[in-house]
């Protein structure tokens, strides 16, 4: 794999099993970077820029803190804190801006230690009102496939609540990309979503190509919230939540 990174391209996939069935599918791509090499990737790539407008940027302060301090040093601290602390690379799955605009409703973090072997993994979690959150869980040396539960703790969609578990399923980045989340609840599964991608290199000209065949991808995926919330509603599903901005003990930086 590229020192600088990688490109993944593939689908998005959500299938909702409950009140009504609802599925959606969206190509995209995602980037894949290294945290302690964002600057080195800023230099030797002319399509790309850190923390500036470009055709494809990637800026501080939508990740992590979110004040614009090193992403790596953060996540680098809450795996301490998890008991993790032999973590060598940290590499972020996300999707870049393009023409200065993103949205995120997922970013991944692989903690890998000296070996390449993932330690750790960090999940974080945007919603439309601005808001994010964390879920993360250390991972054992042995451990295949990665997966992990974690119970549900912030509004992403208006049309469930609070109550529920995720399931993680996670394959980390080789030539595919793997990363699929259950929700289930007392009466069982009731959403399934996953991004599987393909590794491409990340270049100029990758880039580019990218551009081309997807230069509106960050905003469809924001339109693509809105339109899948009007046929869910359509469909007469209720919303479970008020438009409202959560209680602050749910808004974790």
């Amino acid at each position: 794999m590229s020192a600088l990174g990688a490109i993944y391209v593939g689908d998005v996939v959500h299938k909702r099993a409950r009140p009504k069935r609802h599925s959606l599918r969206y190509r995209v791509f995602s980037m894949l970077v290294d945290l302690d090499q964002l600057e080195s990737i800023d230099e030797k790539l002319r399509l790309f820029s850190l923390d500036r407008f470009n055709l494809v940027s990637l800026v501080t302060r939508d990740f992590g803190p979110r004040d614009g301090t090193s992403i790596a040093a953060f996540i680098r601290r809450r795996a301490a804190a998890a008991g993790v602390l032999d973590v060598t690379r940290i590499r972020m799955l996300a999707y870049p801006r393009l023409f200065g605009f993103a949205f995120n409703p997922i970013t991944v973090y692989y903690c890998e230690d000296a070996e390449g072997v993932v330690r750790f993994m960090a999940y974080e979690v945007s919603n439309t009102f601005g808001e994010h959150h964390f879920y993360q869980a250390g991972v054992l040396p042995e451990q295949g496939e990665i997966q992990h539960e974690a119970r549900k703790a912030f509004y992403v969609s208006p049309f469930n609540t609070l109550e529920g578990r995720y399931r993680f399923s996670v394959r980390p980045p080789a030539e595919t990309v793997f990363l699929g989340i259950t929700l289930s609840d007392d009466e069982g599964g009731l959403l399934t979503a996953y991004f599987k991608g393909e590794r491409r290199l990340l270049s100029d000209f990758g880039l580019l190509k990218l551009l081309l065949a997807y230069p509106f991808m960050t905003a469809k995926v924001v339109l693509g919230i809105y339109w899948e919330a009007l046929l869910l509603w359509l469909k007469g599903v209720p919303p479970t939540l008020k438009l409202r901005r959560q209680p602050k003990r749910h808004r974790q930086v």
